[in-house]
């Protein structure tokens, strides 16, 4: 049996695997010049295959029960177990999993030393444009010429991080074969905000919690630290609510974000935090008061949109001038306009219609013989290896069960 598996990043590598070790004849077809280009980039440059960490929320879907059907199949210990199988020992940091070298590239090193000894044909430079389901074989037209193959597992990826090679084609390669394709949006990304003031708070680094709120409704919460750009916000919180609103921006609602910088704290108890501070040192300044508590330029950035005399001392602030600071700090809200664009997000919300596709074994519903993998499918998982997860997971499912009958 051949089986042509097109995309050769984490999901196609994994596909090819779990197939050939079947003993089916794989052609793994990738159109950059090399495979696995996308997995150097994860975990900045070292790697973080998967989290221990499993919960069935960590993963996102418009058939939200399809994801976690997938992990339970293939789960982070039997990841964990193929990759020690691979030669490659993880290093267990609070349940994030990395290789015990720190490097990407050892990952991608025993992904093409398993593909050599199982015999993988590995075709690289080479853009696969049409896929012909025929009564016997599929044909598969690329820029090569034309190739044959019982059966396809499309691995193509995503539409994010272009220049690794996630370029969009294979949504339309799955449209072409009849299958929907939910509207594929940046996720683990950044967001652009309305106010004029982020250009003074650039660089900007301050723990919180950061709540997203869709026409006054809040539709996710994140707490971590919040990193400041000259444009809006990002950081590891702000990347896992960003999912919630690219969906919410796509369908032309209001979007804002809460940021919370003393998210243990209540409003009342910070209130009192405050009036105990002022009682220490009733001479300080405002511009003073903050000094030692939070970052300069969020102080500055509070006392101005306060309006309260930078001269004024704490111990002359009335009620309401302690109120407006604590509002500020724990209240601090900014309209959301955007997302950055598919070149800065590390993975796609949306993608091919899960609810299309066998959940057992990944094939199609409608084109035997086709199976699916990847970031390809409408599932997008928080940061921290849960992408990573689901590739390795529904790779190994898809190679395994198209393999059956070799």
């Amino acid at each position: 049996m051949k089986i042509a598996v097109i995309g050769g990043g984490a999901s196609g590598m994994m596909a090819a695997v779990a197939a050939a070790a079947q003993g089916a004849q794989i052609l793994l077809i990738e159109q950059k010049e090399r495979i696995g280009k996308k997995l150097l980039s994860t975990g900045n440059g070292r790697c973080n295959f998967t989290n221990l960490d499993q919960e069935p929320i960590y993963y996102h879907s418009e058939n939200i029960a399809f994801p976690w059907h997938i992990i339970e199949k293939f789960n982070a210990q039997d990841a964990s177990s193929f990759f020690l199988k691979l030669g490659v020992y993880s290093r267990n940091r609070n349940g994030y999993l990395y290789p015990n070298s720190n490097q990407a590239s050892a990952v991608l090193e025993a992904f093409r030393m398993e593909l050599e000894r199982l015999h993988v044909d590995i075709l690289t430079e080479t853009k696969c444009l049409d896929i012909l389901p025929g009564k016997k074989q599929f044909q598969i037209q690329t820029t090569k010429g034309k190739l044959f193959a019982d059966r396809v597992i499309l691995a193509a990826g995503s539409k994010a991080a272009p220049f690794t090679g996630s370029d969009g084609s294979g949504y339309t390669l799955a449209k072409k074969l009849g299958h929907r394709i939910v509207p594929v949006l940046p996720a683990l990304v950044q967001l652009h905000c309305k106010e004029p003031f982020f250009k003074s708070l650039s660089g900007v680094r301050a723990q919180g919690k950061v709540s997203l709120y869709e026409n006054g409704t809040c539709v996710a919460q994140e707490t971590g630290e919040i990193q400041f750009t000259n444009y809006g916000i990002s950081g590891i919180p702000v990347f896992q609510i960003s999912r919630y609103a690219s969906d919410a921006l796509y369908r032309g609602q209001e979007v804002k974000a809460v940021l919370n910088f003393m998210p243990d704290f209540s409003q009342e108890m910070f209130t009192t935090f405050l009036k105990a501070r002022i009682s220490m040192r009733p001479a300080k300044t405002t511009e003073q008061f903050f000094i030692g508590l939070f970052h300069k330029k969020l102080a500055e950035l509070w006392v101005k949109l306060s309006g309260i005399s930078r001269t004024k001392q704490v111990g002359q602030w009335t009620t309401e001038d302690i109120e407006l600071f604590v509002n500020l700090i724990l209240n601090f809200t900014v309209t959301v306009t955007k997302t950055n664009g598919f070149e800065q997000a590390q993975v796609c919300a949306g993608g091919v219609d899960t609810r299309e596709v066998n959940p057992d074994t990944l094939e199609s519903l409608y084109v035997p013989g086709l199976y699916f993998t990847g970031e390809l499918l409408d599932v997008d998982g928080a940061t921290g290896g849960y992408n990573l997860q689901f590739c390795w997971s529904s790779g190994h499912i898809a190679g395994r069960e198209a393999s059956k009958g070799a």
